[in-house]
């Protein structure tokens, strides 16, 4: 049985892992003396590419190389631009940069946090090359809205899954919907490793044949060179077979996310809080994110009652410092406030209830006292 925490994390691998053998998927490896492009990477992209509804995963080292080697599957070119959002941590524009293209960034709709199709089509005008659409904080997007727009201007969607792994609407799962799909595997994500990983789904052929290439210094064969912009980026026998240990348990530990996630907008639901737009299957509950205008003030208590929080995330990439002001000039009122009033609670598999009732006090506590 889990027991109650002292300080409640806002995310813990011990009790996210406790009932989960791990043990006996790391000694497969050992025993096997195969430790890179064996069989259990092997298996776990079969698995997972049957359990998102996709012909293909490719496995690779990291979420960041998942969106740049779609984009160089794409072909994208010096200096074309790639519409994405700016509200979730700069990642798809670390890999827009790597690939050698220029973020064109769209404003998010006002609920959900995701890109807004308006937005889009209105970033289309300026013919990007490709379109980066983030499910943030476990929430699927309006994909299906995004990829009929995308379609009808022939532009090629890549979904940003890295924190959706599950999320489901319509019977279809998060990564079946784009051309292509990509997810990390990082420790806190809803599938996790015990490092880094990623891998990128897809259904079409040729762009899985090239990311196959492209994922090893760009082979056609071995020692063979076909495509520049290759990488060493392999996902390794251990994190595979963790994650195929954790993958059968993917839809309970979500279940419970999203248990948490309902009750939390039921407390909070009388409260002067912007909470998720969803508990359903549509989200993945990766994050449960609340805004207000206290942010800072509601932290503040948060810690000192012994509840960890976060922020997802604090700064628009437009107004990053790397950028030298180079955005100056643009304006994305929706994605900007969210950065300003976007705070993260703790809502995790293993988090016992316990717990998620001392965060509900804690924070009912800070609004009845005025909220100050």
């Amino acid at each position: 049985m889990t027991s109650l925490t002292r300080t409640i994390p806002l995310f813990s691998a011990a009790l996210a892992n406790q009932d989960i053998d791990l043990a006996s998927a790391m000694m497969r490896v050992l025993e096997s003396n195969s430790f890179v492009m064996g069989r259990e990477v092997a298996q776990f992209e079969q698995e997972f590419a049957a359990y998102t509804g996709v012909a293909h995963c490719i496995s690779l080292a990291n979420g960041t190389d998942a969106l740049e080697l779609a984009l160089r599957a794409l072909e994208l070119q010096p200096g074309q631009k790639v519409a994405c959002v700016a509200n979730a941590g700069f990642y798809s524009a670390t890999a827009i940069h790597l690939a050698g293209g220029v973020p064109l960034y769209v404003d998010v709709d006002e609920q959900s946090l995701t890109m807004s199709p308006e937005a889009l089509e209105q970033a289309l005008r300026e013919k990007p090359a490709a379109v980066i659409a983030t499910h943030l904080y476990g929430q699927l997007a309006p994909i299906e809205r995004l990829a009929a727009i995308c379609r009808a201007a022939s532009v090629p969607l890549i979904e940003d899954c890295a924190q959706s792994h599950g999320a489901s609407r319509a019977g279809k799962r998060a990564g079946s919907f784009a051309d292509l799909a990509c997810f990390s595997f990082y420790p806190t994500k809803n599938l996790g490793a015990l490092g880094d990983g990623g891998a990128v789904l897809t259904s079409n052929n040729p762009l899985a044949a090239r990311l196959k290439g492209l994922r090893q210094y760009g082979w056609s064969k071995k020692y063979e060179v076909s495509m520049l912009g290759g990488r060493n980026s392999r996902l390794d026998e251990m994190q595979a077979a963790v994650l195929r240990e954790k993958l059968p348990l993917l839809e309970r530990h979500n279940a419970r996310r999203r248990a948490i996630a309902a009750r939390y907008n039921e407390a909070f639901a009388g409260l002067p809080l912007r909470l998720p737009v969803s508990v359903g299957t549509d989200f993945a509950a990766h994050l449960y994110v609340v805004r207000t205008d206290r942010r800072e003030a509601l932290r503040a208590h948060l810690a000192d009652t012994g509840v960890a929080t976060d922020v997802h995330y604090p700064i628009a990439d437009i107004r990053q410092p790397a950028f030298g002001g180079r955005y100056d000039s643009a304006s994305l009122p929706v994605s900007e406030a969210a950065c300003a009033s976007a705070m993260s609670l703790p809502c995790f598999p293993g988090l016992p209830d316990g717990n998620v009732e001392r965060v509900i006090v804690a924070v009912n506590t800070f609004f009845s006292r005025g909220g100050s």
